[in-house]
This record gives structure tokens, C-alpha cells and sequence, in this order.
């Protein structure tokens, strides 16, 4: 029976968390960040047969957060969206776009 587990860690534990899912096999299934009222929701799912874990965590407007990208590489296209659109602060993206992944009208749209 397929499963959807959500896993909720801390901002902090975040690279330790999805080294675990790279070292059981999963793979990145998506990367998805909703605003709250005080920052964002950000959700890292992966996939597992027919599973899904989604590692869940909050983070204040101003926060800082590590990429992935050097656990899962593809994460840059999910990351550099997160950032351009809600202007989460990720550090270190292996391809960073830097503010430029989309062209919008408004500058993060959704922050």
C-alpha cells in the first residue's frame, strides 16, 4: 500500500535529513515552499517505490536555508524557483540563477 509520510524536522537538520533519504534510494520527487503568516512552509518530498516522505519545516521571513544541490544535484531548478518566487534565501546552489530563472513582472511575486 503506498504511503505519504510527513516527516517534520527543524531547518537546522535539514542536509542530515535528506542525506538520509539519498543513502535509503529515494528520490527527489519535489521541492515546494508556501507562504505563512510569519515566513514559509517548506515541503522536500521523495519517493520510494510507491511512498512518498516529505520532509517538512517552517522558516522566518529572513531565514537562511543550505541548498541540496550538492546531496541531489537536479534540486537546483526547484531551489533557484523558491528563490526567485518567494525570495527564500538558499545558500550555495550549484547553478545559481541568481534572481533570474524567471522573468516577472514583480520581483518574488509571491513573498
Amino acid at each position: 500500500m503506498a504511503e505519504n509520510i510527513i516527516i517534520p524536522i527543524s531547518p537546522d537538520s535539514l542536509l542530515e535529513e535528506v542525506l538520509k533519504m539519498k543513502n535509503s534510494e529515494c528520490r527527489l520527487v519535489q521541492i515546494c515552499s508556501t507562504r505563512t503568516q510569519d515566513g514559509y512552509e517548506l515541503s522536500y518530498s521523495f519517493g520510494k517505490d510507491y511512498d512518498l516522505y516529505n520532509l517538512r519545516f517552517t522558516i522566518g521571513e529572513d531565514a537562511q536555508i543550505p541548498s541540496i544541490t550538492n546531496i541531489y544535484p537536479t534540486a537546483f531548478l526547484y531551489e533557484n524557483e523558491i528563490h526567485d518566487l518567494f525570495g527564500v534565501q538558499i545558500k550555495m546552489i550549484s547553478v545559481d540563477y541568481q534572481g533570474t530563472l524567471y522573468r516577472t513582472d514583480k520581483k518574488t511575486p509571491f513573498k
